[in-house]
């Protein structure tokens, strides 16, 4: 039995932009060189792209890719890139996503975060010339195990609160 699709709150804008910096925040710790650790920026940007595409866009994305770029030093642009690609494909499918429970979206959301590291991938080696191996594809497999939660997380002040009498929302 499917489970019933509720009617949610409308996002804050003031909490999207809390979860956007939260995950900006999220991607400045030291992970170290680890290929698992997951690109907190690209898998919130995904979300508030594909739940509230009217809040939040290819602008954000191209300036929270700015930022990354400056804070890992790298080609000026080459995040700014691929976040806007990614934000742009995710708002092109989120009519379609919106449609699946939170686990097959996660297979809605490994393609766009594969195609927005192999730009990334791509823009790295026509600076630098070299391969950084398959390990560097391990971030999105990541970042999708992390969808579900994600989604559980960041819904959870828009859900309506459940009437006691009648054990369902109101």
């Amino acid at each position: 039995m499917r489970r019933p699709h509720y009617i949610l709150l409308p996002a804050n804008s003031a909490f999207i932009a809390l979860t956007l910096l939260l995950a900006f925040f999220l991607n400045l710790l030291p992970w170290g060189l680890s290929p698992i650790a997951p690109d907190f920026v690209a898998l919130v940007l995904v979300f508030w792209c594909i739940y509230q595409p009217r809040k939040v866009g290819i602008t954000i994305a191209f300036c929270l890719g700015l930022l990354m770029d400056v804070h890992d030093s790298t080609l000026l642009g080459q995040h700014a890139l691929a976040y806007t690609f990614l934000a742009y494909t995710a708002i092109m499918i989120h009519r379609r996503v919106l449609w699946f429970s939170p686990l097959t979206q996660a297979l809605h959301v490994l393609p766009l975060l594969l195609l927005t590291q192999l730009l990334q991938l791509v823009v790295q080696m026509i600076i630098h010339g070299k391969f950084p191996g398959w390990e560097f594809f391990y971030s999105s497999m990541v970042s999708t195990l992390l969808w579900p939660l994600l989604c559980w997380l960041l819904l959870a002040p828009q859900r309506r609160a459940v009437n006691r009498d009648e054990n369902r929302p109101i």
